[in-house]
């Protein structure tokens, strides 16, 4: 039961009346917002003036002019009802419609939160975000599913993307670069599930990763030099871990004047670079044809002229040109891989090169992988939600049929404090690369003493 104030009559006068108000009453009082939504959002429909259709359709909208659209229909719906509902509502009533006309229904003010990093939709009544990296049920609903579904479509139409039972699950990207994926019956049981994985709105760089304790300083200096110095870096991690985002910030260490190509599922990758040429995979189409797939990209990549080629994920068969595009003289190229350890990403990795469909012996499929990758950087999600880079290890040659690898860095984690933090520091482990050639050749150097074994700034 819930306390309510509303308006009542007492000997001719008004007064306030103190009422409680049931579960069945809330329901019944939200179904009648949603009608009177409704009532506007046909009425601006019907009744919209060229005029508002240019305002309301052009790609650098002033809100406020969007606004007095909206509150213009929001008057007269309610002049026609001035009980429908309280005047001091009808500012949420307006943003409301502007967020089901123009963004993404109930969730665009999620999608507007800066503090939220993930928006998990299970079916229109269920919505789960992810901040500072708990899990948080919201009270933000959609009104059906008819309802979600229409915002669905809002997010896929400009992709040229489509979904239906015959389709039903797609990748997706917003403006904004956040990755969506959504998935809906008769594969999924709860109704439609969209989860959209936001991104920053301003691109995180290494210091903002050295403020949150994902790496140290020494740490970002020799991944500074490792991209300078053209090595192969393959960043492994599980869901979450924030792969992309170290991906992100590890690219902006490139230097100007090289030719970038980026391949990605769908397009989520920001650099800042001049030189930088997006590609980004496609489906079949409703008739089956038309597909184009990493694989297809990265080979094609290959005659486009690359000084660096970035995948934003290698999941199959594309890990094996992958492999091959960094021994034929693309040095410096990055990519990303789910993966539970750096030895477990090598396991991963031949795996995927046998999913190319090429019958290759297991040794020749290791020395690729082997001559190919210089580096794995591991990066973990920790019990508290923070993301840190676990382990940085240089991929060294074959000795027998199994490639070996050393630590250069790991975290120490020495536990939990009282909140449930973790504890722990960063320590170089005290030895050396072997491709410490490679930085001579581009003239990138570091200290002496830099590998010297220590331990890093704890966190």
């Amino acid at each position: 039961m819930s306390l309510l104030t509303r308006l009542g009559r007492m000997d001719g006068k008004n007064v306030q009346v103190k009422i409680f108000e049931s579960t069945q009453d809330t329901e019944e009082r939200e179904e009648e917002y949603q009608r009177f939504k409704q009532r506007i959002h046909q009425r601006i429909v019907e009744e919209m003036t060229p005029e508002e259709q240019r305002v309301l359709s052009s790609i650098h909208q002033d809100p406020r002019q969007v606004e007095l659209i909206i509150e213009h229909y929001v008057e007269e719906v309610m002049a026609e009802d001035p009980f429908a509902i309280p005047r001091g509502e009808r500012p949420q009533v307006v943003a409301d419609i502007r967020d089901e006309m123009l963004g993404l229904g109930p969730i665009e003010s999620l999608r507007k939160d800066a503090s939220i990093t993930e928006i998990m939709v299970n079916g229109p009544k269920q919505i789960f975000v992810e901040r500072m990296g708990k899990l948080e049920l919201t009270d933000v609903k959609f009104h059906d599913t008819a309802h979600l579904m229409n915002i669905i479509e809002r997010i896929l139409s400009p992709l040229g993307r489509r979904i239906d039972e015959s389709s039903p699950l797609v990748d997706a990207r917003l403006q904004d670069g956040s990755r969506v994926n959504i998935i809906i019956p008769p594969l999924s049981l709860v109704g439609p599930c969209v989860t959209i994985r936001k991104f920053s709105a301003t691109p995180l760089t290494v210091e903002n990763l050295i403020s949150f304790g994902t790496m140290d300083e020494k740490m970002a200096t020799f991944l500074r030099a490792c991209v300078k110095a053209r090595i192969n870096i393959l960043v492994s991690g599980g869901t979450g871990s924030g792969k992309t985002t170290t991906l992100n910030v590890i690219s902006s260490f490139i230097p100007e004047g090289e030719r970038i190509v980026t391949i990605e599922d769908a397009a989520e990758l920001r650099l800042q670079q001049t030189h930088v040429v997006t590609l980004e995979a496609r489906p079949a189409n409703i008739e089956g044809k038309g597909q184009i797939t990493i694989r297809d990209l990265v080979r094609n990549a290959l005659r486009m002229r690359p000084d660096r080629i970035i995948v934003g994920e290698v999941r199959s068969g594309e890990a094996l040109d992958m492999l091959q595009a960094m021994n034929t003289g693309h040095d410096g190229s990055l990519t990303t891989a789910h993966a539970n350890s750096p030895r477990d990403a090598l396991s991963r990795l031949e795996t995927m090169v046998l999913m190319s469909g090429l019958e290759l012996p297991v040794r020749a499929i290791r020395e690729q992988i082997s001559s190919a990758i210089d580096l794995i950087l591991h990066q973990s999600r920790i019990r508290d939600g923070s993301r840190k880079i676990t382990y940085i290890t240089e991929v060294q040659r074959m000795e027998g049929n199994t490639i070996t690898t050393q630590d250069i860095f790991r975290f120490v984690q020495t536990g939990f404090d009282e909140s449930g933090k973790a504890l722990g520091h960063f320590a170089c482990t005290g030895l050396k690369p072997s491709f410490l050639d490679k930085f001579q050749l581009n003239g990138v150097d570091l200290p002496e003493n830099f590998f010297d074994a220590d331990i890093g700034g704890a966190y």
